[in-house]
């Protein structure tokens, strides 16, 4: 039955991939294994080796073992102007933006997928933790979005930003299963991968802590960070180390303390708490916002601390997707979902409310680090409906 279909499969040189193209192949499709080569911007240093090298001979091995036709592409200009760019603009603005998410919407399943189809193939496969299904209602086809069934690897919020024409094109051969019995099968036919680490890092770029990557094109600037000091902490300090300010931030007393200074606002997001370079405090200092127009840095003592929690957002309808638009809410509609604003958090009670201009979220309880250029994203049950950019 599938020996006519083609699958070109994203090999990476990790497991999940391996394990997926060797399923395809025992289904008997007619499979192809791309690697991506997404990154050789030497303006933008990530570290002294090319770890893309030794992934794209892993994935050659793979090839190579299962007996399927194999080829490297460059997509470098793209993941640049798609990815990169976007980050480093969103982080300038003072948000925080999803490069996994943003990497699956514009090159896992645009361009990758349009180069598969180039090479006649019916489908894309990929190595992520998630499923899909299809019904049909009121007549029509729909594709459902279902969580993986390992529910520590489940990656369906990565995906959280697919369309019904890509989900129509895509395989996920390993959503079934879970990560111990993926590296199972890998040993059982021998592949070179069936031990190696799963990557870390920002997506297809490899390991690099953040903030050194942002420097390379944000330059330093030199500025404060203020403590909004609660009234837990308020006698830790001398009366004279205190301001009174109106601050755009959750106050208990109108307090605040510069406690330090920092080389740039844009880059500290949310809910830092390491690299501040300030010690001495009570309890741990964690970020609640940023300014990056005053290049003010914003903290709070604890992790209780009330400008760390939010119970609602709101994102601009621009940037409201559904995944099933059949589930589209009307304006002056509201409905419950579960849902979560970041990979492998717990699903909570949310309900959402759109208006003209706006969709508002509110959670049954308050959520910690909410930061804007964030998705947030809603399930029903174990189906992903639809997500957003978080505005504010």
């Amino acid at each position: 039955m599938n020996k006519n279909k083609r699958v070109v499969v994203g090999l990476s040189g990790g497991v999940d991939s391996s394990v997926c193209a060797h399923l395809l192949v025992e289904q008997g499709f007619d499979v192809i294994g791309l690697f991506m080569r997404n990154w050789v911007d030497d303006t933008v240093t990530i570290s002294d080796d090319c770890p893309w090298i030794d992934d794209s001979n892993d994935a050659l091995q793979v090839a190579e073992k299962l007996g399927i036709p194999f080829q490297v592409i460059d997509f470098s200009k793209e993941y640049k102007e798609r990815i990169v760019d976007y980050m480093f603009s969103e982080y300038e603005a003072g948000r925080t933006p999803n490069p996994d998410i943003l990497c699956n919407r514009e090159v896992k399943f645009d361009i990758f997928l349009d180069k598969a189809l180039e090479l006649g193939a019916d489908f894309v496969a990929t190595g992520h933790y998630c499923q899909k299904e299809e019904e049909i209602i009121d007549g029509k086809k729909v594709y459902k979005l279902i969580a993986g069934a390992d529910n520590n690897k489940d990656q369906s919020y990565f995906l959280c930003q697919l369309n019904q024409e890509q989900l129509s094109k895509a395989l996920f051969p390993i959503g079934h299963l879970e990560k111990p019995k993926v590296r199972d099968i890998a040993r059982e036919i021998g592949l070179n991968t069936a031990d190696k680490k799963d990557s870390q890092g920002l997506c297809f770029i490899g390991k690099v802590k953040l903030p050194v990557f942002l420097q390379q094109q944000l330059k330093p600037k030199a500025g404060e960070i203020i403590e909004l000091v609660s009234r837990d902490h308020i006698f830790d300090y001398k009366d004279e180390e205190l301001k009174t300010v109106v601050e755009p931030y959750p106050l208990e007393n109108g307090m605040v303390k510069v406690v330090g200074k920092h080389q740039g606002a844009h880059y500290f997001t949310e809910g830092q708490r390491k690299g501040l370079g300030v010690g001495g405090t009570p309890e741990p200092l964690f970020v609640i916002g940023t300014d990056t127009k005053r290049n003010v840095v914003y903290v709070g003592q604890g992790t209780n601390h009330r400008g760390l929690y939010r119970k609602g957002l709101k994102i601009e309808n621009t940037k409201v997707h559904w995944i099933r638009p059949d589930l589209k809410l009307k304006v002056g509609e509201h409905k419950y979902f579960k849902g979560r604003i970041r990979y492998r958090q717990e699903l909570v009670d949310l309900t959402l409310f759109q208006e003209e201009d706006y969709m508002y979220v509110s959670f049954k309880e308050a959520q910690r680090g909410i930061a804007a250029g964030q998705f947030v994203a809603w399930y029903n049950e174990n189906e992903l409906i639809g997500s957003g950019v978080i505005f504010a």
